[in-house]
């Protein structure tokens, strides 16, 4: 039976070199065209931002155009479908988000891809802490205990914006009143350039925010920051405590990396994901994340697979304890 066996793998092998196949192949002639990037979100905003930085720095280094292409729509979903339906090659490859990849699978009823088979993760490029901010007007409170005991005795209701429905941002909102026993009104707004001005107008009370536009808020005087949502302190605000100090367990950043089409070669997927840890720790490209408030990242494929089950994980159990309505 070993005879066998081994003699039917010596012809399978021999069989891909008469094919000129070779173990890794694949691997060592990517890329040799251009790929596309697919970025599920409107340009301009922090996702294409990060697209378009890892595939500048993939240009240089690989010697072949990576071409950021925008296909917004859904919450990522319109993009993600068409990333799950391009040939796993290596030469169509993704941005993807707390959101669209962990979010997602629990918010939806369904997916334009199969939820199970997923995507191959390639890197997680950075992390995004938000920052909880109050119109000071409106909610009389310096410390998030201050926030709690406000909302909980205060009779009137109280709002809070949010970028849209599934965010992060959305959701950490939920993740607040979930934790303390709160009550908050949602108000989603299509993008949060507009809901943290409705905060600072004072048509909403309070917001979590991606922290590089709410800082610029907070530093002019406009806003008052009561705590960041990352683990550690956010260079950007260094004086405004955790979230996580004050609530236990309490951690609701903006993540973002880079996706391949399921059943994309693991020998290309390794390469790609090389590449990247490579770009984020490069000094330069640290600091310049950095000073957007960002946190660099740049993790192997096995670290952020991980990573993503314990989010889709965490998540799912945000959204059922708020009930909050599936889409």
């Amino acid at each position: 039976m070993y005879l066998k066996r081994f003699m039917m793998c010596a012809a399978v092998a021999a069989a891909l070199t008469v094919a000129g196949v070779q173990p890794g192949a694949a691997a060592d002639n990517y890329p040799s065209k251009t790929v596309t990037v697919v970025v599920p979100f409107a340009a301009g905003g922090n996702t294409d931002t990060f697209g378009r930085l890892v595939a500048e720095e993939l240009d240089k280094r690989l010697g072949q155009r990576f071409i950021v292409e925008n296909k917004p729509g859904a919450g990522g979903n319109v993009g993600l479908g068409d990333l799950a339906r391009s040939k796993p090659d290596g030469y169509t490859i993704g941005m993807g988000t707390v959101s669209s990849n962990a979010i997602n699978q629990t918010l939806y009823k369904t997916l334009p891809y199969d939820k199970e088979k997923g995507f191959e993760p390639i890197s997680l490029i950075a992390s995004l802490p938000n920052v909880l901010v109050v119109n000071p007007d409106k909610i009389k409170a310096n410390t998030v205990e201050e926030l709690v005991e406000f909302l909980k005795t205060d009779s009137a209701k109280h709002t809070y914006a949010s970028s849209g429905v599934g965010t992060s941002i959305h959701l950490a909102g939920e993740l607040l009143a979930t934790k303390t026993g709160v009550k908050i009104t949602h108000v989603p707004y299509k993008g949060s350039s507009q809901a943290i001005l409705d905060v600072v107008a004072g048509h909403v009370d309070m917001m979590f925010d991606n922290i590089p536009t709410a800082a610029q808020q907070v530093k002019a005087g406009k806003l008052k920051a009561l705590a960041v949502t990352s683990l550690e302190r956010a260079k950007l605000l260094p004086d405004v405590p955790t979230m996580a100090s004050i609530i236990p367990a309490f951690e609701a950043t903006s993540w973002h990396g880079l996706f391949a089409p399921p059943g994309t070669p693991p020998e290309i997927v390794e390469k790609l994901s090389k590449e990247i840890q490579a770009i984020i720790a490069d000094p330069a490209m640290k600091a310049k994340l950095e000073a957007m408030g960002v946190t660099p990242v740049g993790s192997s494929s096995a670290e952020f697979k991980d990573f993503i089950a314990k989010e889709t994980v965490k998540w799912a159990e945000v959204i059922k304890a708020a009930n909050v309505p599936l889409q």
